[in-house]
């Protein structure tokens, strides 16, 4: 009885980290932009991007990733990451872009929302 509570008691505190894998928070993509020189792709709409975005982001909406992806990040070894308002949508991206063969694709955690609560320089379209 006892082992099973210290199992399940190690699974709970495991959860949110095997929940984030593929996720960075606003320092590590700052990092990544600056060491490995990352492209950031925000997967939101339009009219969305345009009322502000990560400096230097380039816009290309969830439902686009699987045709457009390749005609932006040619290379797929680059460090990709991917952002939308929250999350929800970028880590759809992510799967997406894994399933096209990029290697190294990871989502802001948070989205840019958890960018601007960070104090990070956004620009608008």
């Amino acid at each position: 009885m006892l082992l099973t509570v210290a199992l399940a008691s190690g699974f709970a505190l495991l959860l949110p980290t095997l929940n984030k894998a593929g996720s960075l928070d606003p320092q590590a993509v700052v990092q990544l932009m600056n060491r490995e020189k990352a492209v950031v792709i925000d997967v939101c709409e339009p009219d969305e991007f345009a009322r502000g975005h990560i400096v230097g982001a380039k816009n290309l909406p969830l439902a686009q990733v699987n045709d457009k992806l390749a005609q932006l990040v040619k290379n797929k070894s680059t460090p990709v990451v991917m952002v939308c308002q929250v999350g929800a949508r970028s880590s759809r991206a992510v799967a997406a872009a894994r399933k096209l063969g990029y290697e190294n694709v990871q989502s802001l955690s948070g989205g840019l929302r958890a960018w601007v609560a960070a104090s990070m320089p956004t620009e608008k379209a």
